[in-house]
């Protein structure tokens, strides 16, 4: 079982997962302090920068509780959530995160994330929540919530535009997309217009940005 052997000692064990080395400092500060989340606080076995280390240390420790950042190198949070989900089933994982694309964050909430706190928020509440969180409670936080109802209706891309938008995104030519995709550039700018048109956008800055924001940006591509 999970972390039984430490619940046993009176400890939660915890990988935090975040690519800024000071606020992994941050929390490990208030997480091991006693009263701050626990009486005894909480038991740090695991801190890791990018999606690769994450993964490992997950698979290492098997820990009560992962907390962990959506916007890291090696595989975003998102696909990270996926993967420890398969490898240690009985981890509760709690996002803490700056994203703002509010189809990002809905769709972890209909995976089953356990836990979501925006960094911009306050940490205090994070503190209050993980007790219910690691007792098998789930909390979102109201801002995280707020993001997912502002969210605009998406946009009905087909697969064509979709592979265009990536493209663009990474900065391919229309030429370079015609010939990726083995059209001509006439019909390749055809799915750009289209596409442009359906995001409501006019430039290049404005297409990055709706990406951005809406979430767009396929990681793996």
């Amino acid at each position: 079982m999970v972390g039984a052997e430490n619940r046993r000692a009176g400890k939660f064990t915890v990988v935090i997962a975040d690519d800024h080395e000071i606020v992994r400092a941050g929390l490990r500060s208030a997480l091991e302090t006693p009263g701050v989340v626990e009486d005894e606080g909480l038991r740090i076995v695991a801190e890791a920068g990018d999606g690769f280390e994450t993964l490992a240390a997950a698979k290492q420790h098997n820990p009560d509780l992962l907390l962990l950042d959506l916007t890291m190198p090696f595989s975003g949070g998102a696909e990270v959530f996926n993967d420890i989900r398969r490898w240690s089933p009985g981890t509760k994982v709690v996002v803490f995160s700056s994203v703002t694309a509010g189809g990002v964050l809905g769709q972890l909430i209909e995976a089953g994330v356990d836990g979501m706190f925006a960094k911009g928020g306050s940490n205090q509440l994070l503190y209050e929540k993980l007790p219910l969180i690691l007792r098998d409670g789930r909390f979102i936080a109201p801002e995280c919530l707020d993001l997912i109802r502002e969210q605009p209706e998406p946009v009905n891309l087909t697969p064509r535009e979709r592979q265009t938008l990536q493209m663009l995104l990474r900065g391919r030519t229309t030429k370079e997309i015609a010939e990726a995709q083995g059209i001509s550039p006439r019909t390749a700018e055809k799915h750009r217009a289209s596409l442009m048109s359906k995001l409501e956008v006019r430039s290049f800055a404005e297409l990055m940005a709706r990406a951005l924001k809406d979430g767009l940006l396929d990681e793996a591509g």
